[in-house]
């Protein structure tokens, strides 16, 4: 009888996956997780469709992430990680340091002006009141990141030329000079995408802004505006 139907199979043990698959699992769950919170928010997203959109159990959920403040907390990293090693990975082009900084000043623009990026501030924005605590987190995390990239490519740019003595990149001054060409630089745009003028129409106008903020801005470093 075919030698006994050829053994009897053993059952597929439910449970954690192979640790060379967790990497992808994670993924998995984190894009589907971005995807249901930016479609409903984080109050209407549902652990049991983040699970069906990732194929994957809500235990293996749960063993990874404890809750949706969690999962939504990772996402942002991630988001955030991506951009800095985008922003770390592609020095600034150009021969001035005005040019190495508007050059960064775009990178940075772009990114944040991507879709996503926008959705996803919006997103913490929107659960400030409700968790304040999250929002909060995530804000720091984000932008501590950012500033701590941005820090460690002007010290960079400025010591490749003339302005790297000002006392404005000094190690001891340049994680605040990082601080403001985020404030004055980058900010600006973001806030304008977040109340409401359309991405396509902020996108277009990235480097003419950047190229106007840029000059300002170091006139203030080489002025000894930036204590």
């Amino acid at each position: 009888m075919m030698e006994k139907q050829a053994k009897k199979r053993h059952p597929i043990r439910p449970g954690r996956p192979p640790r060379k698959h967790a990497g992808e699992v994670d993924e998995r769950i984190l894009d589907a997780a971005q995807q249901v919170i930016l479609k409903h928010g984080l109050a209407g997203a549902s652990i049991d469709e983040i699970a069906a959109l990732a194929r994957a159990g809500k235990p293996t959920i749960y063993a990874r992430f404890p809750g949706k403040e969690a999962l939504f907390a990772a996402v942002v990293s991630r988001n955030v990680a991506a951009a800095i090693e985008r922003l770390e990975s592609s020095a600034p082009s150009g021969s001035t340091l005005d040019e190495r900084l508007a050059s960064l000043g775009t990178t940075a623009q772009t990114w944040i002006l991507s879709g996503q990026t926008i959705d996803l501030i919006r997103a913490s924005i929107s659960e400030a009141r409700r968790l304040p605590d999250l929002a909060n987190n995530v804000k720091q995390m984000a932008q501590q990141r950012c500033q701590d990239a941005v820090s460690h490519i002007l010290s960079e740019a400025a010591q490749s030329g003339p302005d790297g003595t000002l006392p404005a990149f000094a190690p001891k001054r340049v994680a605040t000079t990082a601080r403001y060409f985020v404030d004055f630089v980058i900010m600006p745009m973001v806030m304008r995408a977040l109340h409401g003028e359309k991405l396509e129409s902020l996108r277009a106008d990235i480097k003419s802004d950047v190229a106007a903020r840029v000059p300002f801005f170091l006139a203030a470093c080489r002025h000894g505006g930036v204590a």
